[in-house]
């Protein structure tokens, strides 16, 4: 089947007249999480993976990612159609240079003009289409998402929209801008208060914005999907515009200057407003500092919800540890989410659950499948990665279960303490205010490191208030923007290693930074607050590896999990709580 769609999408090129197109896995919107008419990468070639690329000329085709999914693309996709390249050390771009290919056709509401830069830079011609070629050969493809635009309350957004609006005219004023446009959704979504259903996981609804710097604004969405209670709502300073309407009202603003953040937006909207003859001011997205920083009820709210996750995840790990044989990757997760289900508040997952046993593990974004579903053994390894979608706040966890009975081996226990240690030394991290994400990554790796280990991903990503479970615009990676940290940012905390055809191995848990009250401070000081709530394994700990320090904080940890989680678990869970919160005292 993908052999022809491939063969389709080249008889299709010359009439765009290019030489080749890319393909990003990626919607109008830019983001992670794509409604199913956009998965255009998966249907073309196979790969589910959130990021990656496709580049297909008369004769060469190569799919991209990144090292997240180097063996999920290996198995996902036909080698006798497709080459498979990592995305960083061998760019698309480089690729259509080796395959002669000098126009290259791309839709422009599918890459920011940041994304287009390098291809520009080795000397391709870059042609906006004027329609998607994919979609030209998708007969079936699904409609666009039409889920209601709901209103997010005011006791857990913890800000009004109108106050939010004003905060970004503000911000406008200062930098001499009549305007800016707003394409990210969890932008639009935290700008005015509203929650929606358009795309899995993540509660979006899709649409565009521009605000003023009078505070006015004016939102691109269907009016289908705003209610009367929604409209009512955004207030008479929201004028809502059809989407179709897009271009007309862009070109009403030539001569003004108009903020497009270049890295976060379609390319289609800075080509616009040139030709319309605005110029336009490459700066971010300004809602993306306030939205990152949790005002005070939004951090209660997230507090909140890690609680009834904690509850769900204590019942959940008791529940493993007494299953018995029988169990598979899919089932187990199952079971975890029916748990998460009776919880208060809960919507639905914050991301497929990442459950992998055994091999499978080592997959780092690996997706169990009625395929691969994988019965889960005696004396393995099992590594499940999921979160929440809770009414006040979102989650993500994971842990890293032996399933014994005998001892974990030795070498395991060594490489699982490493990843410990990394750990640990983000969440005692205390740092002076104007540090960035790239700064604390290596604290993650330094354990490993001295073992001659690594990891291929970021060790901790932003985190939304019942938004998208991947927020930016901080993370903590060698790869990271130079964005500091500031008070309010709630931040993962996963460091990790696999082991091909083996394990994995990770720890996760949500931080919220928070100023830290130190005597001898002369200027701001940062920390951490753990969020997340739930036994770290001891059977795969090998203490003689950790430091006393390191034995305090997990010590302290498991002593705050049993204290906080018990109320809420029967005799048997709390049993189990209580012998699986070790301490080291």
């Amino acid at each position: 089947m993908n052999a022809g769609r491939l063969a389709a999408l080249r008889l299709v090129l010359p009439q765009f007249g290019v030489d080749a197109v890319i393909v990003p896995r990626a919607d109008e919107h830019l983001g992670e999480y794509v409604p199913a008419r956009a998965e255009r990468l998966a249907w073309l070639t196979g790969f589910t993976g959130s990021a990656g690329l496709a580049a297909v000329s008369a004769t060469r085709a190569c799919v991209f990612s990144d090292g997240r999914y180097t063996l999920q693309l290996a198995t996902q996709t036909d080698p006798a159609l497709w080459e498979r390249r990592h995305m960083v050390e061998q760019p698309a771009a480089l690729f259509l240079v080796e395959a002669g290919a000098k126009r290259i056709g791309y839709d422009p509401w599918l890459i920011s003009e940041d994304g287009l830069k390098p291809y520009l830079d080795l000397g391709l011609v870059m042609v906006p289409l004027p329609s998607n070629p994919v979609d030209e050969i998708w007969l079936d493809q699904p409609r666009r998402p039409m889920g209601a635009a709901l209103p997010h309350p005011l006791e857990l957004a913890g800000l009004s929209s109108q106050d939010k609006r004003a905060e970004i005219a503000a911000t406008l004023v200062k930098s001499n801008e009549a305007a800016c446009v707003i394409t990210d959704p969890a932008s639009v979504a935290w700008l005015f208060n509203l929650r929606g259903s358009d795309v899995p996981h993540t509660p979006f609804a899709l649409g565009f914005a521009m605000v003023l710097a009078d505070g006015s604004a004016m939102l691109f969405m269907d009016g289908a999907k705003l209610p009367a209670e929604s409209r009512a709502w955004l207030g008479n300073q929201v004028e809502i515009i059809e989407p179709a309407m897009l271009p007309r009202t862009l070109g009403q603003l030539g001569g003004r200057r108009v903020r497009v953040d270049p890295a976060a937006s379609p390319a289609w909207f800075g080509q616009t407003l040139r030709a319309a003859g605005a110029e336009v001011v490459a700066g971010a997205d300004p809602c993306l500092l306030p939205k990152a920083c949790k005002n005070a009820v939004e951090q209660a709210g997230s507090r909140a919800a890690h609680l009834r996750d904690a509850i769900a995840m204590c019942r959940f790990l008791h529940w493993f540890d007494n299953a018995g044989e029988g169990q598979t990757e899919l089932s187990v997760a199952a079971r975890l989410l029916a748990f998460r289900q009776e919880m208060d508040g809960f919507r639905y997952e914050s991301f497929p659950a990442i459950t992998g046993s055994g091999p499978n593990g080592a997959i780092v974004h690996y997706r169990a499948t009625p395929d691969s579903n994988r019965l889960i053994g005696r004396n393995e390894v099992y590594l499940i990665d999921s979160g929440g979608q809770y009414q006040s706040g979102t989650t993500d966890i994971t842990r890293t279960l032996w399933t014994g009975p005998l001892p974990a081996p030795a070498e395991l226990r060594a490489r699982y303490t490493s990843v410990l240690r990394g750990h640990i030394a983000i969440a005692r991290l205390v740092f002076p205010a104007g540090v960035c994400g790239a700064h604390i990554d290596a604290f993650a790796r330094a354990a490993l490191w001295q073992m001659g280990l690594d990891y291929d991903h970021g060790t901790g990503h932003g985190v939304g208030s019942f938004l998208s479970v991947h927020e930016g615009p901080v993370s903590l990676s060698r790869a990271a923007r130079p964005v500091p940290l500031a008070p309010g940012m709630i931040l993962s905390n996963e460091p990790g290693y696999y082991l091909q055809g083996a394990y994995g191995i990770r720890i996760e848990n949500l931080l919220l930074v928070r100023p830290m009250e130190l005597p001898e401070a002369q200027k701001l000081f940062l920390g951490f607050e753990t969020l997340s709530l739930a036994p770290i394994d001891a059977r795969l700990i090998e203490p003689s590896l950790l430091t006393p320090d390191e034995r305090a904080w997990i010590s302290a940890y498991h002593t705050r999990v049993r204290e906080t989680v018990t109320p809420y678990l029967d005799a048997p869970a709390r049993r189990w709580l209580e012998t699986a919160c070790v301490t080291f005292d």
